[in-house]
């Protein structure tokens, strides 16, 4: 007597594949997540490599001991700061005092948009350093605020503003020369420079109307 095949039923079918299914996802997703924990302490290190390597640019190394990546403080959105979201600062500490602010502030009226800056400003005010973080300006015109990009090596445009405070420059000098002011430009190519000025101004406007927040000794002092 022949034995009776049992054909698998269309249902049983669809159950099979979709276990078999359920395994393939369980065991792919297991590995995405085993390696993700494995690569992320070196994707970490590597973005807060990338953080102090242009923090560094605007932040002289002796003017702080401290973790300086650990010891941040978050701003509320500002107009002075030209940003609609919460950003992070972060202080620079030398002996558990305040030395230095590190922070982002944007100029909106860049010639091709945004111009995003991070810029240091000590306890007594003064500019330590500004950076262009990023900008869309026309290359080999706008973008010489850009100390690569500056094709004066020796005194890149940028750095006029260290050293200088809202004490030591009158409100009416935060303009390029073309305007009346103090900051010299690229002929035919101010817009950029008026943008960046007008925030780097602002942002100490800022830093001087909320000194005693930004510059507490400690993290919980206000």
């Amino acid at each position: 007597m022949t034995p009776t095949v049992k054909t698998p039923t269309a249902a049983r079918m669809a159950l099979r594949t979709a276990v078999i299914l359920l395994i393939f996802v369980v065991v792919f997703t297991g590995l995405l997540a085993a390696a993700f924990l494995w690569t992320q302490p070196a994707i970490e290190a590597a973005a807060a490599s990338e953080k102090m390597k242009l923090i560094s640019e605007v932040l002289p190394r002796e003017v702080y001991d401290n973790d300086l990546l650990q010891d941040s403080l978050q701003l509320a959105p500002s107009p002075l700061l030209g940003v609609d979201e919460a950003s992070t600062a972060y202080r620079a500490r030398t002996g558990g005092k305040t030395s230095a602010l590190v922070f982002e502030a944007v100029a909106p009226d860049g010639y091709s948009g945004k111009i995003r800056l991070l810029i240091a400003v000590a306890a007594d005010g003064s500019v330590l350093g500004v950076r262009v973080a990023q900008h869309k300006e026309t290359p080999g015109l706008g973008d010489y605020v850009e100390p690569r990009k500056d094709k004066n090596k020796e005194h890149p445009w940028i750095r006029q503003f260290d050293g200088l405070s809202l004490a030591t420059v009158a409100v009416r000098d935060w303009r390029v020369r073309k305007d009346g002011g103090r900051f010299d430009s690229v002929a035919g190519a101010t817009v950029t420079p008026r943008a960046v000025i007008k925030a780097v101004h602002k942002a100490l406007r800022y830093v001087a109307e909320n000194r005693q927040q930004l510059f507490a000794t400690s993290q919980g002092e206000r």
